[in-house]
């Protein structure tokens, strides 16, 4: 099935049913689709053609989503980018992807027309137009005439859908491309392990830009739910009290926004909260606690995904006190498997790295064929390729898989393998300790030694507790040398991170 199949057969299905909340505004499932193509009318005309990528620089406003089904309605190739980048970042991204068209935002015209340099692509501005902008068209004028677009013109799902960016933890981004049966399958397998229906209520705070973000929209439109947008966290309680309004019975998460949430010192009340779920980082122990204790009625879900495959485990809410750390097995119609430096299956308790299989891995590297051959390997069947994601794990006598920490991150501390990982765990349980990254330092004498950065918690750890507490838990190589605290982490856009930058 194609993407914006799921848009049509929802506003069919229930043309009057909110598709989407946004800035005060209420979009049906008509209007969504009714916008979306026009819009995609309007790219057509304009130029657009099949198979042409589109860049979409727009923050979670209501016109995002119109912007994404019109481009794939078009037989695009939507590029969803976050705002909150530089100029020379997206003039990286638009000088591999070549785009024919940026859809964003007034307030960023600018930044985008300096980006795309000799490019000069369309560009297409939602919420106003300046004066001496004389090329940049309306997104108003592009929505405002009647317009039919035919489904056959659009093409069929094995087309390219999104080329979405890596965060580049690692360095450079690659464009990661997906096909609208990628899509299809990755939402159809999330939908049914979280048991979404028409009936729920899902608040996007995370960006469109961001794969998490974004199967938000395609699993909540896929079966006719309703998305309540959200630019940020930064006003957690108007947030929340929007999606008390609203009715809200799914909240996505990444680490930072739960540790927010719990920090709030109203009680944080939800009455028709369903689930809850978190990705793009594992939630350290104590928050999950915490949420389990804020929203003792609601399903947790803890899972495990990457910008090539959208998501490749989950733990069931009811596993959560039998395995503790555990990300689950693997999504339904798919498989996830560890291998050891050979390739060759990795029995119980054995540290390697994390294989998937699935109609839902990515098709490569925009024009990296080097780095595709790296991440997507001959697998045990002739006819097919595997994703080889780059993360250790761990697997219990059931299958069950813990996250160990990434290849690239993996440290020799006085000789023994240390996953940087273990000691963050550990660090985590520490009062007074809000997150926590371990780094390799040089050291004169051992070579190298751990370094934890820590951001604390009111009332904050002094470096003597930190150390005692790590004492405790860890073996003697594993306890961190030195303890430096810090207002915040460098992070990427997405949330994540930044190792290289601590």
């Amino acid at each position: 099935m194609r993407v914006e199949a799921f848009l049509r057969e929802s506003a069919a299905a229930d043309p009057a049913g909110i598709a989407v909340v946004a800035d005060g505004m209420r979009l049906s499932y008509a209007e969504l689709d009714g916008l979306s193509d026009r819009l995609a009318a309007s790219l057509r005309a304009r130029g657009v053609l099949r198979g042409d990528r589109v860049v979409l620089f727009m923050e979670n406003v209501w016109e995002t989503p119109v912007a994404i089904f019109a481009v794939l309605k078009a037989g695009a190739v939507f590029c969803p980018v976050n705002p909150s980048v530089k100029a020379d970042w997206l003039g990286q991204i638009m000088r591999d992807c070549r785009p024919s068209a940026v859809l964003t935002q007034a307030k960023h015209t600018r930044l985008c027309a300096e980006a795309a340099g000799a490019l000069r692509p369309l560009v297409i501005s939602a919420r106003g137009v300046g004066p001496s902008e004389a090329d940049v068209v309306a997104f108003e004028d592009c929505i405002s005439a009647p317009a039919e677009v035919s489904s056959a013109e659009a093409g069929i799902d094995a087309d390219l859908a999104m080329l979405i960016y890596t965060s580049g933890t690692t360095g450079r981004p690659k464009g990661v491309m997906m096909t609208h049966a990628s899509i299809d399958a990755a939402s159809a397998s999330i939908a049914a392990y979280l048991g979404s229906t028409a009936d729920d209520v899902v608040l996007g705070l995370l960006p469109l830009s961001f794969t998490y973000g974004l199967y938000q929209l395609f699993v909540t439109i896929r079966r006719g739910g309703r998305l309540v947008l959200a630019k940020s966290f930064a006003f957690p309680h108007a947030v929340i009290e929007t999606a008390r309004t609203e009715g809200v019975t799914g909240l996505p998460l990444v680490p930072t926004i739960a540790a927010m949430l719990l920090s709030m010192k109203e009680p944080c009340t939800l009455p028709a909260l369903r689930y809850v779920t978190n990705a793009a980082a594992p939630l350290p122990p104590a928050h999950v606690e915490g949420l389990r204790a804020l929203f003792p009625e609601t399903k947790l879900f803890l899972m495990y995904g990457l910008t090539e495959c959208a998501r490749a485990t989950f733990l069931p809410p009811e596993e959560l006190d039998r395995r503790p750390g555990s990300v689950g097995r693997a999504i339904p119609n798919t498989e996830a498997y560890v291998v050891d430096e050979n390739g060759r299956p990795a029995g119980p308790g054995v540290v390697g790295e994390l294989v998937v299989r699935g109609p839902h891995l990515m098709r490569g590297y925009w024009e990296n064929a080097e780095a595709t051959d790296a991440a997507l390997r001959p697998g045990s069947n002739p006819w097919e390729k595997v994703l080889h994601t780059g993360d250790l794990f761990v697997t219990d006598s059931e299958g069950y898989l813990t996250f160990v920490g990434r290849k690239d991150d993996m440290l020799k501390i006085r000789g023994e393998k240390v996953a940087p990982k273990q000691v963050e765990a550990v660090l985590h349980a520490c009062p007074g300790v809000a997150e926590a990254v371990v780094t390799g330092v040089p050291d004169g004498i051992l070579g190298l030694v751990l370094h934890a950065v820590i951001v604390p918690s009111d009332p904050p750890p002094s470096e003597r507790d930190v150390l005692r507490h790590c004492a405790r838990g860890l073996p003697d190589f594993m306890v961190p040398k030195t303890i430096e605290f810090r207002s915040a982490l460098p992070r990427t856009p997405s949330g994540k991170v930044v190792r290289r930058l601590v």
